[in-house]
This record gives structure tokens, sequence and C-alpha cells, in this order.
């Protein structure tokens, strides 16, 4: 199914593609959107009173922020996505922290009253107190056991601290990825909504003609696990790094129908234009898949 939510008379510019197990470039046209800019977002989450925090999930410390006004509510989790995980197609960057972190910018506009906003493993290092990562854990290793573990211990952390009884999951490009192989962990997970997501990794490496990441997990072994959660899985016409083809696969592999749970946006590629309307739009999606446990 298309979903058409671009404005009419605007011009839409793919992301420039720059390709090492998945690194990429954003598109020409976000640059010139301030708002999306790490610095700005962080400056906003802090003037609405977000908390930021490094929570210990060995074998890492992760950066948080979370905001919640409703103890005992669910707790909504966005999972950022890969951030800037290659300099080269050929060398990893020393530092993952996305520049532009959109899973972010979906989490500030989001008005549920409980709110995790969670960094990947490594991202944000120059705000935690531990050594640099090894660079495996945003390359080959990004979706390996010790990342999924933390970033489930992470959220454990959160909910203890917030009384939640369940959780949903939001996870933006290979934050989505982590967002499934999480759910597969759990048994408190609701709902679980990921975007851009390259949640079949073996077909997508693949396409684009990368090496495996055999450090990793891929979803698509676990979707069938999960395939009773309610989920939706957004992707972008004009994705050029995540096709469309990728999340078809996952739910091939779930048994689940396409029509029921994926949704292709028209016009909108890897980076641009997730953020516009996501207030309504989460909120038509949490209307479709109904209320999470507990929530």
């Amino acid at each position: 199914m298309r979903l058409n939510f671009a404005r009419k008379g605007r011009a839409l510019c793919p992301a420039f593609l720059f390709v090492a197990a998945a690194a990429v470039l954003l598109s020409g046209c976000s640059l010139f959107d301030p708002g999306g800019n790490r610095d700005n977002l962080l400056k906003q989450a802090a003037g609405q009173n977000w908390r930021s925090q490094i929570t210990k999930a060995e074998p890492f410390e992760i950066f948080t922020l979370a905001r919640g006004a409703n103890s005992g509510a669910a707790l909504t989790v966005y999972i950022e996505g890969d951030g800037h995980a290659f300099l080269t197609r050929n060398v990893a960057s020393p530092d993952p922290t996305p520049r532009r972190p959109v899973g972010l910018r979906l989490a500030l506009a989001d008005p549920a009253p409980n709110i995790l906003y969670l960094a990947r493993p490594c991202q944000y290092a120059k705000l935690a107190s531990k050594p640099p990562c090894n660079p495996r854990y945003w390359t080959t290793a990004r979706f390996s056991a010790e990342v999924i573990g933390a970033l489930s211990a992470a959220i454990d952390s959160a909910k203890a601290a917030l009384q939640s009884k369940s959780v949903e999951l939001v996870g933006y490009s290979g934050g989505g990825s982590a967002a499934a192989l999480v759910a597969a962990r759990r048994g408190d997970v609701g709902r679980l909504i990921t975007i851009a997501a390259n949640l079949d990794t073996d077909l997508w490496t693949r396409s684009l003609g990368v090496s495996p990441m055999k450090l990793s997990r891929n979803p698509a072994t676990i979707a069938a696990a999960i395939r009773h959660i309610p989920q939706l899985h957004l992707a972008g016409s004009d994705d050029e790094i995540v096709a469309p083809s990728i999340g078809l696969s996952f739910l091939k592999s779930a048994n689940l129908s396409a029509a029921a749970h994926f949704k292709i946006i028209d016009g909108y590629s890897h980076t641009c234009c997730w953020h516009e309307d996501w207030r309504r739009r989460i909120g038509r999606m949490r209307a479709a898949l109904g209320l999470a446990p507990g929530s």
C-alpha cells in the first residue's frame, strides 16, 4: 500500500548513497533544514525538560533521553539509526554519533506521556565515561547479541523507573532492525513500529553489494517469533538505501500480510521527510494497531 504524505509542489531530493555496510551521507535537501541538526535537537530536548542520562548496560554505557509524566503508563522507546558509521566505503568512522538524528527528532514530536530515546551503543561517546567502543559495534556487529542485550537492559532500567507495564518500540533505520530483535527477547512489547528499517540484513547487504554482517543477527530470522506483536513498518518509495523490498522480505518471513503491516510513503527517501506531521501520523498508527497492554 502506498500513502502520499508529500505536500504538493515540494521538490524532494534523493539521498546520496555512500555504502560500506550501510554508510549513509545525508541528503542534500536535509542539510538546509537546521531543525534536524543534532545540537539543535539536544537543545530542544533540554528546553522541554527531557532528562539526559548515561545508562550502564553492560558491556556499554548508552546515552538516553527520557520524558515521563505518567507513572504506570506504557513506555514508548525510540531507537536511533546507525548514525555516522563510515567515513568512506572501507573506513569506519571514529564516532558513530548521528549528525542529524532522525530517531531523536521523531521522539521529540511524539505526544506520548512516557518516552525513552535510546541511542545506539557507542553513539554520543563523548558524553560517556568509558573509553571509545570497538568499531565492530557500529559496523559488522551492530546487531550482535551484546548490542541487543544492552538495548534491552537500558529499556528495563527506564521501565522500572516509570513503573511501566508494557513497551512500545519505535525504530528508525538500523534502529528499526534493533527494535525487532529487542522485541524477540521480551514479553512486554505491545506494539512495534519501524521506519526505513533494514529488516532483512542478508538481503540488504546483497542488494547493496557489500559484505554481510556476520557478527550480527538478521531480524528476518526472528520475524515469525514476533508475528503476534501488533506491528507496522514504513518505507519510503524513493529510499535508495533501504528499498521497500527489504521490509517486504521480513514480512514474508513472518507470514504477515503486507497490506495490513507495511506502508510505502510516496516521495520519501531514507532521511526525508519522516519528521513531517509525525505527531499526527504516530497517533493514526497507534489507533490502527490498538492500545498496547497496560496503556
